[in-house]
């Protein structure tokens, strides 16, 4: 339990510096589209050393569940990140990552609708200490200038986060993790590849010195940050973390990651939010806990999968107090 817990909290930790590393590139004149597609293709040339002796003699699993691959490739990887660096780019790296926390009171809001079925007490209670903290983590009337096109962004990155629990929701036993999160990576950056080759993508690239912190790097420094550490160390780590310590602690401890992603953009970039801001963002993530304890006393044992953007929850959330999973 205690090497488990030490490695879940090392996956937050480096999952955590992507928003950093991004907003470091994005400074010097990349566009968002540019740090997605290199995180992504480096990122899936590494993971897939592992990924292909995993299915050495079982090529037909990854035949089998080619759709799960392609929808978690094209939703969970590549349109969830390039809408989170999107937000990065306008916001705040903790604002950027508060909104794109939203996700699970998006789903539980989407059931409630789809099914007009309310759900439990507690759920509803953390639901409405979630949108609460989203209005402080926006500050409306405060002295810092909020950007609605980033704060669009957040939003849309939690809607493909949400989308992408669904996709994953039902447990796979016959697919190994490293196989799905190498895959989706691959896909994602064949995705956006094309985006980028007929036009669809702005890619602009710079081999400008960046900044990080006191220190002043060149750019393939925070640029192998992102694909090392914050993207093959966090999924490797988190899968590990997932199989230590079960889905549900995982999923408590990866919240951490809000916590890391903060310190790690004050420590690098200056940025920290307000007090409101930060007061909003406790509000947040107090409210997915609640939502999170209220689903997982129903749950029945669903597995784990990783998050693009660095989140371990566990695939129950389409089970939400009981309500029925929407096909």
């Amino acid at each position: 339990m205690a090497s488990g817990l030490g490695v879940a909290l090392f996956s937050s930790a480096v999952f955590g510096l992507s928003g950093s590393f991004a907003k470091a590139l994005l400074e010097t004149g990349w566009t968002p589209g540019a740090a997605v597609t290199a995180r992504l293709t480096g990122a899936a040339l590494i993971l897939a050393i592992p990924a292909i002796p995993a299915l050495r003699g079982r090529w037909h699993q990854l035949r089998d569940n080619w759709l799960t691959v392609l929808l978690f490739g094209l939703i969970g990887v590549a349109a969830c990140q390039l809408f989170y660096f999107n937000a990065v780019s306008r916001l705040s790296v903790g604002v950027a990552l508060l909104l794109e926390y939203l996700a699970p009171v998006i789903i539980v809001l989407w059931l409630w609708a789809a099914s007009r079925k309310r759900p439990r007490p507690l759920t509803i209670a953390g639901t409405l200490l979630s949108l609460g903290g989203l209005v402080l983590v926006l500050d409306l009337t405060g002295a810092v200038k909020i950007d609605l096109i980033g704060v669009l962004w957040g939003i849309a990155a939690a809607v493909c986060l949400a989308i992408y629990f669904f996709i994953t929701a039902k447990e796979n036993d016959t697919l190994p993790p490293i196989v799905l999160a190498s895959g989706g990576l691959m896909v994602g950056a064949v995705v956006m590849w094309l985006a980028a080759a007929t036009g669809l993508l702005p890619m602009a690239f710079s081999t400008a010195d960046t900044k990080l912190g006191p220190w002043i790097t060149p750019w393939w420094m925070p640029l192998a940050g992102l694909v090392v550490l914050a993207t093959v160390l966090a999924y490797v780590s988190g899968i590990v973390a997932a199989r230590a310590l079960g889905s549900k602690v995982a999923s408590f401890v990866s919240l951490t990651e809000v916590l890391f992603a903060v310190i790690w953009a004050w420590l690098l970039l200056g940025e920290l939010p307000g007090p409101i801001q930060l007061l909003g963002g406790l509000l947040i993530v107090g409210g997915v806990v609640l939502v999170r304890v209220d689903e997982l006393r129903a749950a029945s044992g669903p597995g784990a999968v990783p998050r693009p953007a660095g989140v371990l929850l566990p695939a129950a959330l389409d089970h939400a107090n009981d309500v029925e999973p929407v096909p």
